[in-house]
């Protein structure tokens, strides 16, 4: 094959595209497909090949909404929205009950403040 039949220096190249090697045999999705033009690749026969292609979506697509909205839906509590929203609703009923001001108009107990004299 690479020896050269004409003049010097010249070769002769296999037929064909380069790196293809000659098949006996063609492929079986080749011959699937020609036989069924809408080959899914699941099945050889036609009919089979429809309900395994419609069956591997619809269970796909099935299992990725179901699970992925139970995981989204049970995800921890991001930056403890909820944990605060329910402890400021504690926190307010608490403070009604007592008869207190919702917000102190101060954030420190002024008579637990040490200030330095006013020289």
């Amino acid at each position: 094959r690479g020896r050269s039949v004409g003049p010097a220096g010249a070769v002769t190249l296999p037929r064909g595209p380069l790196g293809a090697e000659a098949h006996d045999e063609e492929e079986p999705m080749a011959v699937a497909q020609r036989k069924n033009p809408d080959y899914h690749g699941f099945s050889a026969d036609p009919q089979v090949d429809v309900l395994n292609m419609r069956m591997a979506f619809f269970c796909g697509i099935s299992v990725a909404i179901v699970l992925g909205s139970a995981f989204l839906h049970y995800l921890p509590d991001y930056g403890l929205q909820q944990w605060s929203r329910r402890e400021a609703e504690r926190l307010i009923h608490e403070r009604e009950s007592q008869g207190l001001p919702l917000i102190t108009p101060y954030y420190y107990d002024p008579k637990k403040l040490t200030l330095p004299p006013l020289d």
